[in-house]
């Protein structure tokens, strides 16, 4: 299982609310994609309002990044003085910090009180074809499976706001806004498995296995990187899942374009790209009717777990090996494109399949919150919730 395993990126595009260094998930630009889709769904509409008043004024295309803005806290905790803090929206920095403070970050899977960092991501095993509830392995009771549904049960009044977790329904909806996302980003769902002397394994058979900590601790290379100049490192395998996909449905802006014009660039294309999505019904977004709200997560887990296993099996892993870093031992190597695929084929793919799942996580994420926000049926008994 993988206990910290988000990389530390800057800000590359858009406003934030703060300007901080932040650990990100399918990076600011994607997180905002899928947000300002919902807003652009929700406008004028019960739910849009209902979310505009929880979060006073906080847009989905702004609170979709800060379940990874938090992480920043993690160093010196939420109380220093030198900690970032929301202070435009004390209100939801209020709770931001209670949710911090009851879910702070540790690599104690025994530990009575989980991580936030646990809640982004379930790590299946995709050495077989496999779906969420075929097994055990990589899935905890609070990885992002049971996460979402524990936020939507907030919204719609099965589980008190003064729950352990501190998880409000301003809270809720912020975590949603990024949930959401990461649920659509195939190294968030699904995972290779290691040996300590850096072979594939079955993790069901062998269980003192390490996960690929979703990318993050395997350098990729892709048949149509350009020469590294000096002291440029390779990309990492989940960042390039993260970001670079995202960027490449962006134009491609030369660096030397000054800043400022060149921001104006990117932004107007993700305007652009956004009102496009939001205004064109993505195909097969739609859960079967049969499918209760409390297990949407479960059913996307699902669906993107054979793409997980594909971005995988599409590149070979190279040099694998057990690393110790600082308290705890991590499957670390290289990952290469396959010999022999047709130049730029790992990334064309990966693209096209972002540029769909982002699609369908904005309007997803639509659909979720007006769901979980209109009102329910009296009587309803509440679920049996993690503790």
């Amino acid at each position: 299982m993988q206990f910290m395993r988000h990389h530390t990126l800057l800000l590359a595009l858009g406003l934030s609310l703060v300007s901080v260094p932040t650990t990100r998930a399918y990076g600011p630009v994607g997180h905002e994609i899928v947000g300002a889709i919902a807003d652009q769904r929700l406008a004028n509409t019960a739910a849009g309002q209902q979310v505009k008043t929880l979060l006073t004024g906080i847009t989905l295309e702004k609170a979709a990044i800060i379940p990874d803005e938090i992480k920043g806290w993690d160093k010196r905790g939420v109380d220093d003085p030198k900690t970032f803090r929301y202070r435009a929206h004390p209100q939801i920095d209020a709770q931001l910090a209670d949710f911090w403070r009851a879910n702070q970050p540790t690599r104690d899977i025994n530990s009575p009180n989980p991580s936030h960092h646990w809640f982004h991501y379930t790590d299946v095993p995709v050495i077989r074809a496999e779906k969420y509830h075929d097994g055990q392995v990589g899935r905890t009771k609070w990885d992002i499976v049971h996460m979402i549904p524990y936020c939507t049960d907030v919204l719609r009044g099965r589980i008190p706001e003064n729950n352990e977790r501190k998880i409000t329904k301003a809270i809720a909806i912020i975590l949603l806004a990024h949930y959401v996302g990461d649920i659509h980003q195939p190294l968030h769902v699904g995972a290779e498995y290691f040996d300590n002397a850096g072979h594939v394994i079955d993790p069901d058979k062998e269980k003192s296995s390490l996960a690929d900590e979703g990318g993050n601790t395997f350098t990729l290379e892709l048949n149509d990187d350009p020469p590294r100049g000096p002291g440029n490192r390779k990309k990492k395998f989940h960042g390039f899942w993260d970001m670079d996909t995202v960027y490449g449905l962006l134009p491609d802006v030369p660096e030397t374009m000054p800043k400022e014009e060149r921001r104006a660039v990117l932004d107007a294309a993700q305007a652009k790209l956004v009102h496009e999505m939001a205004t064109n019904e993505p195909k097969n977004w739609k859960l079967p009717a049969s499918v209760d709200l409390k297990n949407y997560a479960e059913a996307w887990a699902d669906e993107i777990l054979p793409i997980a296993r594909e971005a995988h099996e599409r590149i070979v892993f190279k040099n694998a090996k057990a690393l110790q870093e600082e308290d705890r031992v991590v499957a670390a190597g290289e990952v290469e494109e396959k010999p022999g695929s047709e130049r730029g084929a790992y990334r064309k793919w990966a693209v096209a399949i972002v540029r769909e799942e982002l699609h369908k996580a904005g309007w997803r994420l639509a659909d979720l919150l007006e769901k979980s926000l209109a009102p329910v049926p009296a009587g309803s008994i509440a679920p049996q919730t993690p503790k």
